[in-house]
């Protein structure tokens, strides 16, 4: 039986899916590139201003994990797999090291990789791989020795002082052909192995990309160029008006010079990528965090606050206007206020960018977050460090309201990804003081209400963590999937009190199998009359059908 039809979903809806997915279908089938490769690879869809990762030719939401920075090593995997597996991660994000892939130059070793996708294949994941390559975390730490020893062919960004710094400068063209080289050969090693299995179904180009030690390159030449006009690119791009650089940007001329040469080198390596194996490519990002000082010393300082030339919420639109084969912009997000973490949510969210959270803290209060990324339309969530070799987590302890959370979702995740990209999914995460929420589906309205116990007449007393969470989607008119952590959701419609004049025609406990939905049994009586209640269960999902009178 189609699992849509089976769930109860109406005819219309039914039809719509099948129509957007012929459309999907029919999309892929449109463009062939090297090795034989057909759209039906990885790649990013839109419609509608939201977005899916569609992964073997249906929407896939990636719960990822990834794992620390020297962890991808024959040495050390043994200690990775375990952690992931008990997490119930369905992706695994790892480095790749430039310094190690291309020791000497033009001799490549691809054993990492291999060892990587090998691994990926045995413990039933997908991977996102990251390329370290001339940027990690605002330095040139991951380039090969070669390139390090070798200043006047390869050379460094010089500070306001006219010092070299650890940073490789965006302004060569020898350092942009030695990093592009060296991931076209990555690239083409990943279609050699992987263009018919989908294991890759994403690849990072850098990490955190920028200066770390200065606002911009300041070597003569970059001096004389920022004395220049911008580029016409550039101000068409951004419906500037012509001058110079101080002209058109003022205090941020020089974050705005850097952003450029970094956005166009990032392109660049991609487009060469691109050529070789076509699956999305991605860049990650060192957020500009809020200044914890008096609000008139609320001024950022690029450089030393967040690496230089990376595509903060205030250089997005330059980097989406100036990078396209950057297919995502992915915020990397460590701070656990809530109202900066949606702000974040929201800059990144566009509709020329699908919502991707690459890392994320590994603590259990950022877990509730995945659910309020969702409910942005996030395609995937990743905690960061996700490992048992001893430097976030020894060994066999684990992420426990991450792994809670995954533990929930994943039976599910095709179903949530697909469910997401129609926009049928809300969410609603519990706020400090805030422990009543309403989730509006346009005729029934859902409300929730985190904390137990939910005694009669008074309201939710809330968690002591604030770490309620609560995820309802829409299958049909009067039929949806609910699930949640310390919360209770109970329907209603517009003016009525849950209870009036509606019904729960049935509600099912159940869960999803190979795409089909499984009810173990009903619940009534006690288990509804007060809203569903995910309190205990870690893996509680319930399928419910209304009625109106």
């Amino acid at each position: 039986m189609e699992t849509m039809t089976m769930i109860g979903v109406s005819t219309n809806t039914t039809l719509k899916r099948w129509l957007r997915m012929m459309l999907c279908l029919t999309t892929a089938c449109s463009a062939m590139t090297v090795h034989g490769q057909t759209d039906s690879a990885p790649h990013i869809a839109e419609h509608n201003g939201r977005h899916a990762l569609i992964v073997d030719g249906k929407p896939f939401l990636v719960l990822g994990a990834q794992i620390n920075n020297s962890s991808t090593w024959p040495s050390t995997m043994p200690e990775v797999w375990p952690s992931l597996e008990r997490m119930h991660a369905n992706t695994i994000e790892a480095p790749i090291y430039w310094e190690q892939m291309e020791p000497q130059p033009n001799h490549f070793d691809f054993s990492s990789v291999d060892m990587l996708v090998q691994g990926s294949r045995q413990h039933g994941m997908h991977l996102v791989i990251l390329w370290f390559g001339t940027w990690k975390n605002g330095n040139m730490h991951y380039v090969p020795q070669w390139v390090k020893t070798d200043p006047a062919r390869y050379p460094r960004v010089m500070n306001r002082n006219g010092e070299p710094i650890d940073v490789l400068s965006a302004q060569s063209r020898n350092n942009l052909e030695a990093d592009k080289h060296a991931f076209e050969a990555l690239m083409n090693h990943l279609a050699e192995i992987d263009s018919k299995d989908h294991t890759v179904i994403m690849v990072q180009v850098e990490n955190e990309s920028g200066i770390v030690g200065a606002a911009r390159d300041y070597s003569a030449a970059s001096n004389r160029e920022i004395a220049g006009q911008v580029p016409a690119e550039l101000v068409r791009a951004l419906h500037l008006h012509a001058g110079t650089w101080n002209e058109a940007f003022g205090a941020d001329a020089d974050e705005a010079f850097q952003a450029y040469h970094q956005s166009k080198y990032l392109n660049e390596i991609a487009t060469a990528g691109k050529a070789k194996f076509n699956i999305p490519m991605y860049c990650n990002v060192w957020l500009s965090y809020p200044i914890a000082e008096l609000p008139e010393r609320q001024v950022r300082n690029p450089g030393i606050q967040y690496p230089s030339g990376g595509p903060t919420q205030f250089m997005l639109p330059l980097w989406k206007a100036l990078a396209p084969s950057i297919d995502i912009i992915g915020p990397d997000i460590y701070s656990d206020d809530t109202a900066f973490y949606t702000s974040i949510l929201e800059t990144y969210a566009r509709p020329d960018n699908a919502l991707w959270i690459p890392e994320t803290g590994n603590g259990d209060r950022y877990a509730p977050y995945l659910f309020l990324a969702l409910g942005h339309g996030a395609i995937g969530f990743s905690p960061f460090g996700v490992d048992e070799t001893g430097w976030t987590f020894q060994k066999g302890e684990d992420p426990k309201a991450h792994t809670r959370n995954y533990t929930l979702l994943s039976p599910m995740s095709s179903e949530l990804a697909r469910l997401n990209y129609d926009g049928a999914l809300k969410t609603a995460i519990e706020l400090p003081g805030q422990a009543e929420q309403e989730l509006d589906f346009g005729t029934w309205k859902a409300s929730v209400r985190f904390g137990f116990p939910q005694h009669d007449g008074r309201h939710a007393p809330g968690t002591s963590d604030s770490s309620g969470r609560a995820l309802v989607a829409q299958l049909g008119p009067d039929e949806f999937l609910v699930t949640g952590i310390e919360a209770s959701v109970a329907f209603h419609t517009a003016g009525h009190l849950p209870g009036i004049r509606m019904q729960i025609l049935s509600a099912e406990e159940g869960h999803y199998e190979n795409g089909q939905w499984k009810p173990l049994r009903l619940w009534n009586g006690d288990q509804t009359d007060r809203g569903l209640n995910f309190h205990r269960s870690a893996d509680t999902v319930v399928h419910i059908r209304l009625g109106s009178f």
